[in-house]
Formats: structure tokens, C-alpha cells, sequence
């Protein structure tokens, strides 16, 4: 009984296909579809939406940027603040060497001066030597007298000459250290210009890439935006003439199959994959109604919902495995198709292919999956197959 009815399910499959390749060569499909419309708007979305992915993504690595050269600015700044401490620092201790370096250059003109006093005073003759301290001394008490003073004033003499050496060395060695201190100060102040300068021209060339990035970017998501309202429209304009097909049964209105002897037939000019599940439908339009009937295996002598739909698409390659109800409701694409539109919620899912119902509740009601009308839509999510 099962392998009749697979021969007789095979063959009502192979007349449907037949039929529609005939009715296809006679009735070329229409360029103004609307869900081939669709189907290109969808295409150019998707392609935009990949285009500003990757343009968000480039944004990314520019702010990363941004933010590293922040961090090497602060990092500058940091380096920049201590070396502003130094330049304080040296320009401080400049001056104080300046003022230091006055001090001395006047402490050596006083000893100059002082000691050039003294020599003039000796060779002017104001000045005792020993031997006139020694022939004009009275007693011995005023000779000791007369020579301690001319040792004091040797000595005072040889005092001058040592702070006049001393102040000349110093002097030189405050100067040495005043110009080292001018070169640090030089150097000091290049770096910190450079190492700003650097930083500040990353930082200018980061932000000019990014407010070009972003330009761009809000200019595709502007296309984005103008793409999605055209395919909106597309999806209402495809809703209504699914529809009016379905209100009327008017055959140039999406392609309304007919009923001959009982068993569907696709409409002239019906794509191959709607023929493919009207004949899969046919083939097991009126077994009975088992619960699981249909997901084990294809084969089976009854189905339930979902097994029954699933059957009936399978045959066009529209699913490739038996699927419970509840997966039909992110399958495929969301809104009715031209061609067939599933009903799906976690316990029921029927469906419309060419204008026709393909349900088990119509099977309870009239003794065949295929009815005219009817069918639950109240808390149905709606989907179809790509392109149908």
C-alpha cells in the first residue's frame, strides 16, 4: 500500500512539473514582479548594510587610534609637565647663578683694587720693610711690636691674593656652569615643542580620517534608510495582492491554481517549485491526520501540521528535513509571498500556495488538506519561501 501510493505520489509530482514547464514556455514570468522587486531591494539592503558594517568597523580602528594617541598625548603631557618643572627649575637656578656670578665679579674687583692698594702702598714706601723696622725700633718690646704688625700685614696682603685666585676661579666656573645651564634650557624647550608638534599632528590627521568616515557612513545609512522605505512598500504592495488573491480567486491576480477532479493544479506561468509542492500536496491531500505523522521519515501514512507541510515543500527543496510548527515561524522570509505564504505558531502551521488553503483543519472540516478560503490568522507569525 505505502510503495502504491509513493508511485502514485511520483507520478502526479512528474505531471504537475511537466505542466509548469509547458505553461512556463508558453507565459514568461513578468519583469515588474514585485517580489522579484523585492528580492533585489533585499539584495542591494543587505549588500549596503555589509558596506556599513565594515565602514563602522573602520570607524572602530580610527577611535582606536584616536584614543592611543590620546594616551600617548597625556602620556607627553605628563613628560611635558615634569620638563616644564625642569625648565622652572633651570631658568630659576640660571638667574640665581647670574645674581651668584655679579656677586663674584664685584667680590674680585674689591680684592683687586684692595690688593692693588697694598702694592702701591709698598712700593710707595708707606709700608715698613724688616730692615727699617729693625734699625727704627726702639728697645726690644717695640721691635717684636713693629715686626708682628708687618706679619700681619704680609699676611693680609697674601689673604687679598688668595680671595682675588679664589674669586677668578669661581668666576670661571660659574660661568661654565651658567652656560650649561643656557644649553639645557635650549634643549629642554626643542623637545618639548617637538613631542607636542608630533602628537598634535597625529592627533589632526586621526580626526580628519574619521569625520571622512563617518561622513560616508551616514551617507549609506541615508541609502539605507531610502531602502528600507522602498522595500516596506514593496512587502505592503506584495501583502495586498496576496490578499485580493485570495478574497477573489481572480487567476491574473498572483496566479490562482484551479481544482480539476478534485486534485489542485498549478496556474499557467507558476514557477516549477510551486507546481513541485501543489503535487506533493495532491499526493497526500486526503490521508488521515496522525499526531508525529511525518517527522520520523517523508514517508509515512499520515501526517500532522507540520509533517504535511513540510512534506509539501520538501518536494521543491524548499526544507530538507521534517520541521515541527514552531520552526516555521523564523523560516524562510517574513510577510506573505506571491506564491505561498505559511501560518505558523508553536502548535498549528497551514499554508496558501497559489490562492489555495493546504491545512489539516480544512481536512477535518471537508475530508482534504486543500480547501477555498479560511484558516486561523490571529496569533500566526507569517513567512515564505525567498522569491515565491
Amino acid at each position: 500500500m505505502v510503495c502504491f501510493r509513493t508511485y502514485i505520489r511520483a507520478v502526479l509530482v512528474c505531471s504537475a512539473a511537466l505542466g509548469v514547464l509547458l505553461a512556463s514556455a508558453l507565459t514568461a514570468p513578468s519583469r515588474g514582479d514585485t517580489q522579484s522587486q523585492i528580492a533585489n531591494t533585499q539584495s542591494a539592503r543587505d549588500s549596503l548594510q555589509s558596506q556599513i558594517a565594515d565602514e563602522t568597523a573602520r570607524i572602530q580602528r580610527t577611535t582606536n587610534g584616536l584614543n592611543d594617541a590620546q594616551r600617548r598625548l597625556d602620556s607627553v603631557q605628563q613628560q611635558l609637565s615634569a620638563r616644564e618643572a625642569q625648565l622652572v627649575d633651570t631658568q630659576r637656578r640660571l638667574l640665581s647663578a647670574r645674581n651668584h656670578l655679579v656677586d663674584l665679579e664685584n667680590r674680585l674687583r674689591q680684592a683687586a683694587s684692595a690688593l692693588g692698594a697694598n702694592l702701591r702702598a709698598s712700593y710707595e714706601g708707606d709700608r715698613p720693610d724688616l730692615a727699617s723696622v729693625v734699625l727704627e725700633s726702639h728697645g726690644f718690646n717695640d721691635l717684636l711690636e713693629r715686626i708682628s704688625f708687618l706679619k700681619r700685614v704680609q699676611h693680609q696682603d697674601a689673604r687679598v691674593l688668595d680671595q682675588t685666585r679664589a674669586a677668578q676661579a669661581e668666576v670661571k666656573r660659574q660661568a661654565i656652569a651658567l652656560a650649561a645651564l643656557e644649553k639645557r634650557d635650549q634643549a629642554l624647550t626643542q623637545q618639548v615643542l617637538a613631542q607636542r608638534n608630533q602628537v598634535a599632528a597625529i592627533q589632526s590627521a586621526l580626526l580628519g580620517q574619521r569625520i571622512r568616515q563617518v561622513s560616508a557612513r551616514s551617507g549609506d545609512q541615508s541609502k539605507l534608510s531610502d531602502l528600507n522605505s522602498t522595500l516596506h512598500k514593496l512587502e505592503a504592495k506584495a501583502a495586498a495582492e496576496a490578499a485580493q488573491a485570495n478574497a477573489t480567486g481572480n487567476p491574473n491576480v498572483g496566479g490562482i491554481a484551479v481544482n480539476t477532479a478534485g486534485m489542485v493544479q498549478p496556474p499557467a506561468g507558476a514557477p516549477l517549485a510551486v507546481a513541485q509542492v501543489i503535487g506533493a500536496g495532491n499526493a497526500i491531500a486526503t490521508l488521515p491526520y496522525i499526531w508525529g505523522g511525518g517527522h520520523a521519515s517523508f514517508q509515512a501514512n499520515g501526517y500532522d501540521c507540520s509533517g504535511s507541510v513540510s512534506y509539501a515543500l520538501a518536494a521543491a527543496g524548499l526544507v530538507s528535513s521534517p520541521m515541527v510548527s514552531g520552526d516555521f515561524e523564523s523560516w524562510g522570509d517574513p510577510g506573505p509571498g506571491r506564491w505561498i505564504t505559511v501560518y505558523a505558531n508553536a502548535d498549528h502551521v497551514w499554508m496558501t500556495v497559489a490562492g489555495w488553503r493546504f491545512d489539516t483543519v480544512a481536512q477535518a472540516e471537508g475530508g482534504t488538506r486543500w480547501a477555498q478560503g479560511g484558516g486561523e490568522f490571529d496569533g500566526f507569525v507569517v513567512r515564505h519561501p525567498p522569491g515565491l
